[in-house]
């Protein structure tokens, strides 16, 4: 028996909530604006805050995008698409320039986004002061003093310890120069796509029920030490086996039949796009 759902299984109610929640984020940029959300037929974590985000504004006409840590084909990525397909009638594309919403998990396109384009980025702790304040009555105290000491401090340890910042992943940065934010666990390689960004960048936190942005151009600054400056991931003399992509984020291979090391390019339709366009120039 085939199941009716609401246009982009939510009432209109629950949409237009979602809505004004996300309206006074890009208003405040960098701060986590509460909202209720919903119980979906996807499990919190797996992309619940950035899917409720996506179906709230996606409509007729729009052409939708979701990726997973830079893939359109894992398992988390095709069920978000099957379940907006099956609630909307908007185009589920591959190609980053054709997607006017695009929802990423953990990772920012390699093709730089435009103005008419919306990025939605899966979020699983929202809160960058959580390691070392575990009340949220405090955490919001903090916010609203600007005393991010803490989040210097973890910095500073990291740097005692390892001699360097060692944090892989969301390196929490400093909004419009007032709130520290968590950029979801994006790569230190991501970290500088998000200042001056063309595009508008929405987070969001089903489990945690936190929705927060990143207005177009606004400036972006990952925390770091005048003598201990932020630096995002490098992968010199390293290119993609597959398309020959330089000066991208890459994954490293390991080959279990000899050891040998090669990489690839992290963002699968980057790299299609780049071996499609290759195959043509041979024709």
């Amino acid at each position: 028996m085939k199941q009716h759902y609401h246009y982009a299984f939510f009432d209109e109610g629950s949409k237009r909530e979602i809505r004004r929640a996300t309206l006074k984020a890009i208003c405040i940029p960098g701060y986590q604006v509460p909202f209720a959300s919903r119980e979906l037929p996807i499990a919190r974590g797996w992309g619940t805050g950035g899917l409720q985000l996506t179906l709230s504004l996606c409509g007729h006409g729009d052409h939708v995008k979701v990726i997973d840590q830079g893939s359109d084909e894992s398992v988390n990525a095709v069920s978000i698409k099957n379940l907006i397909s099956a609630t909307t009638d908007v185009d589920i594309v591959r190609n980053t320039e054709e997607a006017s919403l695009i929802q990423s998990r953990h990772r920012i396109p390699e093709v730089p986004l435009r103005e008419d384009q919306i990025l939605v980025l899966q979020v699983p702790e929202p809160e960058p002061l959580r390691e070392y304040e575990p009340s949220e009555r405090k955490t919001k105290q903090y916010h609203a003093e600007k005393e991010y000491t803490g989040a210097w401090l973890l910095l500073f340890e990291q740097i005692m310890k390892y001699g360097s910042m060692t944090t892989g992943a969301d390196h929490p940065v400093m909004v419009n120069d007032r709130y520290v934010m968590a950029p979801s666990p994006i790569p230190k390689f991501d970290n500088p796509k998000m200042h001056q960004s063309k595009s508008l960048i929405l987070l969001g936190a089903g489990r945690e029920k936190k929705i927060y942005a990143v207005p177009p151009y606004t400036s972006i600054v990952s925390l770091d030490f005048e003598d201990y400056p932020f630096e995002a991931e490098q992968f010199h003399g390293k290119t993609c086996a597959l398309c020959g992509a330089e000066h991208v984020f890459l994954d490293e291979i390991i080959h279990e039949e000899d050891g040998s090391v090669s990489y690839q390019c992290n963002d699968t339709s980057y790299c299609l796009k780049r071996r499609n366009a290759q195959r043509g120039e041979c024709k």
